[in-house]
């Protein structure tokens, strides 16, 4: 992709890497916390009574859908591997997750709203779009 360049580095490409890690790594953690436990979240058996009560059924099913897409598609986003895949995967589940949990609690962040999983979704749709950039382990969607 063809843009502004900084210190000989085109713009998007650091752009790109500078968008993956953050967003990655908050997938990524959110997935670890449904799927281990992990940084005080709730388990899978926790997770998946969560998505019983907003009507996915079956809940099990959903759930580990929902994890498995959370913490593989971080780690492929902060790889660089296969970006768009890992990206898509995060902005059907942040669409999942404003629809069924956030659009009944407004736009505020501060109230459960849309404002946090918004911005996450606008990030995701922005890696689909544009790739990953050429600081990434594999790029099989290379565009020149």
């Amino acid at each position: 992709m063809q843009g502004r360049s900084l210190f000989g580095w085109q713009s998007w490409d650091l752009g790109a890497l500078a968008l993956r890690i953050p967003l990655g790594l908050i997938m990524f953690l959110h997935g670890a916390q449904k799927v281990f436990g992990a940084l005080g979240g709730p388990g899978p058996a926790g997770f998946t009574e969560m998505v019983g009560t907003i009507g996915f059924q079956p809940a099990a099913v959903w759930a580990w859908l929902a994890m498995i897409a959370e913490l593989g598609g971080g780690l492929l986003i902060i790889l660089g591997a296969a970006t768009e895949v890992g990206a898509l995967l995060f902005a059907i589940n942040m669409l999942v997750a404003i629809w069924r949990v956030h659009w009944a609690n407004g736009f505020f962040n501060n109230a459960g709203g849309v404002e946090f999983p918004l911005i996450l979704l606008a990030a995701a749709v922005a890696l689909i779009l544009g790739g990953p950039g050429r600081y990434a382990v594999w790029n099989p969607f290379r565009r020149e």
